[in-house]
């Protein structure tokens, strides 16, 4: 099936409301630089490149899939019980058995589990083949909201849904959590929503009666949650290898596998790592530590913790059969919340 904001879809956005919204993944590449330099040639063909968003990843999708250097997935790794194709599958017959399976969730979780990794780590073929297989359902949302009485230019809309989808595939959408597509879905029709939301007519405000009356406290804007992450690194609270990481994955919601990639360790050891000094703030916070005059006895107690940790690091690093030691269970995964309110 071929999904396109093409000008007679734009002139009907209705008929794209029969398009079945929930599509599946890509196939892995024969080579990811060849479906890369298919595209580029493509483009440089002798008709012109579309001007619609949704026509453009479309356009890209069929240069992807076609001879004679198809963009191909093989997911014989994932769990036989799951009933996903078995071998190198091109992308296109992907998508066709995915809109053929469309209600089998766990099927299309681990599907689009394995698309959006590949997505953030192996580069942006994997990006447009993820966009392609999800057109139909953003191509329907973009209709709606169309239809639901936006008067501007309807490739506006796509190209913010589209903007919406990219920034969860790239980086919000957590593969851990269940139902992955479900979420990319629910970021691009957010993203759209919040363009129409700018052309009403009505203002929002807060519930006027529930804010009492006299002046109000500005925002201070010189607090930053950054700055508290700087003060943890200095008390040894965080090590200054993690500081960029836990900026990165819990301030700037970015995603954690291509974090862990450059860190050179595995997804879960990461994961466990920001755990851990998720707990050391939430308590630093409660203590006042982090906004207020660590004393003398607390800093080298600090020092002494970051000490033994660097420590048991380096020992597990020297030696990958010692086992180190249970992570506790997490005390909260609000620390970057509660970074944000003491600023």
């Amino acid at each position: 099936m071929t999904v396109s904001a093409t000008a007679a879809h734009r002139a009907d956005r209705d008929t794209s409301r029969d398009v079945p919204d929930d599509i599946g993944t890509a196939p892995l590449a024969g080579t990811a630089g060849t479906a890369a330099d298919d595209i580029a040639d493509a483009a440089s063909d002798g008709g012109a490149w579309p001007s619609s968003p949704f026509a453009c990843v479309d356009a890209a999708f069929t240069a992807l899939t076609s001879e004679p250097h198809p963009l191909r997935i093989d997911l014989s790794h994932l769990d036989p019980a799951l009933g996903v194709p078995a071998g190198p599958i091109n992308l296109a017959d992907l998508r066709t058995w995915l809109a053929e399976h469309r209600r089998d969730w766990p099927a299309l979780d681990a599907v689009w589990r394995e698309l959006i990794t590949r997505a953030r780590l192996d580069g942006p073929a994997w990006v447009v083949a993820a966009t392609a297989l999800a057109l139909p359902a953003l191509v329907r949302a973009a209709a709606d909201l169309v239809a639901g009485g936006w008067r501007g230019d309807p490739d506006d809309v796509d190209a913010e849904v589209l903007t919406g989808f990219l920034t969860a595939l790239r980086d919000t959408v957590d593969t851990a959590r269940p139902a992955p597509y479900a979420g990319l879905r629910r970021a691009a029709q957010r993203a759209g929503l919040a363009l129409v939301a700018q052309q009403r007519d009505v203002v929002l405000v807060d519930d006027i009666d529930a804010i009492p009356a006299g002046p109000r406290t500005p925002h201070r804007p010189w607090g930053h949650p950054d700055l508290l992450v700087r003060r943890a690194v200095e008390l040894g609270l965080l090590d200054p290898g993690d500081e960029q990481p836990y900026i990165d994955t819990r301030l700037g919601r970015r995603a954690i596998e291509p974090i862990a990639a450059r860190l050179d360790v595995t997804v879960d050891a990461l994961r466990m790592r920001l755990r851990r000094v998720d707990e050391r703030l939430t308590r630093a916070l409660a203590d006042g530590i982090l906004t207020g005059t660590a004393s003398p006895q607390a800093q080298q107690a600090l020092a002494r913790q970051a000490e033994h940790r660097q420590a048991t690091r380096t020992a597990v690093a020297a030696d990958p059969n010692r086992t180190p030691s249970p992570v506790p269970s997490p005390v909260s995964s609000a620390a970057p919340m509660q970074l944000a309110a003491a600023c």
